[in-house]
């Protein structure tokens, strides 16, 4: 990216014309508010402060907008010494699957797909019906409030009949994919002790047959598991465990109306886990309702999902957006779900599936735009893309060049929405907005009831330069608790003991002047060359612009007692990392970022190691290069490739 072009961050490249402002939820939301606000509904930022300002008027007005089934109570917001000591809805009673479950028609709930080429769908009386069932079974099993129901799941109608049915009953679900393989599946459910294991005894992948036996087995010998149930048939190596298929597990029980357990805001709903590269994985537990009321206002309110729509994203079952896109059933959207290798057998895969389905809203992370463009994909010359109106991207920071790359060879009229949170909210603090314009590079907007800022170090607000991430007040979906961490101190240490009494969440971003945001890499991965912050995305929004180059991974090294940036670079079939393209790198990085990202050493590479949800891992590529141990390689989907980086003979001058 030159000058020039680096230039056109924050130039709109796309606007929603007035009728389809007005015709959004968030709309009818700010002209239902306005006697609390006073804001015209275009007025996007007085809304925002207002939602701020007045948390209990907001979340009073949220409630009743979004429908929320169960007992609201007599007050939306209570205010505590610190934002960990806020209450939301303190009196209030609901259950999430029963949000989820309103309705029984033969719409269809589901449609689901597999790499294999298999397509399945189900009705919404009929995902009512099957949820009743297995609620019985897990009943049956002695499953209650606040036990622990885990799996080991692919994405796929069985898995959300479970977390339904985990969550009508009042207990906690847990999901990890079968990718995770033995030793990072144990690590996570090992720490709840479930009582009942749901797993699927193999999967299939581009082609291959995965047998997850040998997981399965490791999660039982690390818990006290009373039953394990299996999506398919039982394995003879499974048959001393006292495995039972789904089918036979559910046999005797026929579908009943399913009575939900109501519960307070609090009460737990999923816990989720860490990434694991600093340390064994930190169980973070959410409540149902946070959950429920965070996702409905982004779904809703900044996504304008609307029923009957249909409502696709590409995750796993250990990814926090599976559970966020699941929320997208209260809205009575059709989720279609995919598992497997998203480029196969046709690189065109997934985009096959928005013109077979029809899909409105397709979800999808940074990396796989960007291997769209470098595999020369322009599905404007190949698709309809007719219904698809929406496409969100998270994961990674989305660079300029693809808002380009999505204009210019997707759909010309069409909402792109990078979007930002995490696993420590299972939700976002910032994202779309269908009254805001796109533009270029940035993220749109932060979402109602977040108030967010960037600090320095010295804990000052910064704008127009990458700062640390906060959010200075307390929101819906802060987690309630760490799994095992009775006094508290884990907690506090994760997100508050970098500025007290705000939340921090790591992140490097920068605002900008109209209001939108540009992410610049974690935080506990900023280099620091010469005591200059820098995040690593700066870096990769340049290189990855370069066709040579297929992905790339920078890092400091310490050295007498300063840093360098290294730039690792994994290079296209046939490309070689030769003075030329050398060259081509460096002068990039300089004209695009500035000259003090520039790379000190730039060395080929043949694989990047990446966590499990497909973030690149830096922690642990800095930890071998400097010969410490890494401390987690079961969160990493190819920990083999750490070797690549052991002892490089180019990093000892």
């Amino acid at each position: 990216m030159d000058r020039a072009q680096d230039a056109g961050i924050g130039e709109i490249v796309w606007e929603a014309g007035a009728a389809r402002k007005e015709g959004t939820a968030l709309w009818r939301f700010a002209e239902a508010t306005r006697h609390e606000h006073g804001a015209d509904p275009s007025d996007y930022p007085a809304l925002l402060d207002w939602s701020i300002r007045e948390p209990n008027a907001f979340h009073e007005a949220l409630w009743d907008f979004l429908s929320i089934v169960g007992d609201k109570g007599e007050t939306a917001f209570v205010a505590g010494t610190s934002i960990r000591d806020a209450k939301f809805y303190p009196g209030a009673r609901l259950n999430y699957a029963e949000n989820l479950l309103t309705r029984r028609d033969d719409g269809v709930a589901i449609i689901a797909h597999r790499d294999d080429g298999t397509r399945r769908e189900i009705s919404w009386r009929a995902l009512y019906d099957r949820v009743s069932q297995v609620e019985q079974a897990l009943r049956a099993e002695g499953v209650s409030e606040g036990d622990r129901v885990g799996a080991i799941v692919t994405h796929d109608i069985e898995a959300i009949i479970f977390y339904l049915a985990t969550s009508a009953i009042g207990a906690i679900w847990s999901s990890c994919s079968p990718d995770f393989g033995p030793a990072g599946a144990s690590d996570r459910l090992g720490q709840i002790d479930p009582k009942v294991l749901v797993a699927v005894p193999g999967y299939g992948y581009a082609g291959k047959a995965i047998d997850v036996s040998a997981t399965v087995r490791a999660v039982a010998e690390a818990t006290n598991v009373t039953r394990i149930v299996l999506l398919g048939a039982v394995p003879e190596g499974l048959t001393d465990l006292g495995c039972v298929a789904l089918d036979d597990w559910i046999a005797p029980f026929s579908p009943r109306d399913i009575a939900f357990n109501r519960m307070e805001f609090s009460a737990p709903l999923v816990i989720l886990y860490s990434s694991g590269t600093t340390g064994k994985p930190k169980c973070i537990v959410h409540s149902g309702a946070g959950l429920l009321i965070q996702h409905k206002k982004e779904l809703m309110l900044h996504c304008d999902i609307k029923q009957d729509e249909r409502f696709f994203y590409f995750t796993t079952c250990g990814w926090m957006m599976w559970n966020w896109q699941v929320s997208g059933l209260a809205l009575g959207a059709t989720l279609v779900t995919y598992d497997g290798n998203p480029f196969y057998p046709e690189p065109a895969r997934l985009i096959d599936l928005i013109d077979q389905d029809e899909i409105a809203i397709f979800g999808t992370s940074a990396k796989y735009i960007d291997a769209c463009a470098k595999a020369g994909l322009k599905p404007k010359e190949t698709h309809r893309l007719s219904a698809l109106r929406l496409i969100l991207s998270t994961g990674s920071p989305l660079i300029a060049p693809s808002f380009d790359y999505i204009y210019a060879d997707w759909k010309t009229d069409l909402h792109l929405a990078s979007i930002s949170g995490g696993t420590d909210i299972c939700a976002c603090f910032i994202g779309g907005n269908p009254l805001l314009p796109v533009r270029r590079g940035e993220l749109q907007c932060a979402l109602l009831g977040m108030d967010l800022d960037t600090l320095d170090d010295e804990g000052q607000p910064v704008s127009g330069v990458p700062g640390e991430f906060v959010c200075r007040n307390a929101h819906l979906s802060m987690p309630v608790s760490f799994w095992g961490d009775a006094d508290g101190s884990r907690y506090r240490d994760a997100y508050f003991s970098r500025f007290p009494g705000i939340w921090a969440h790591g992140d490097f971003v920068e605002k900008r002047p109209a209001g939108g945001f540009i992410i610049h890499g974690r935080s506990d991965t900023t280099l620091n060359p010469g005591g200059v912050r820098i995040g690593t995305a700066e870096i990769y929004r340049q290189v990855e612009t370069i066709s040579a180059v297929e992905e790339a991974i920078a890092v400091g090294q310490d050295i007498e007692g300063d840093q360098r940036v290294i730039l690792f670079v994994k290079l296209r079939a046939g490309q070689v990392l030769d003075a030329a393209l050398e060259k081509e790198i460096r002068t990039r990085i300089r004209s695009g970022a500035s000259p003090r990202h520039v790379p000190a050493k730039i060395i080929a590479i043949a694989a990047i190691p990446r966590t499990r949800s497909g973030k690149i891992s830096e922690i642990a590529v800095r930890d071998v290069i400097h010969g410490r141990a890494v401390k987690n390689t079961t969160a990493l989907a190819n920990p083999e490739a750490l070797e690549l980086y052991r002892g490089l003979e180019a990093l000892r001058d």
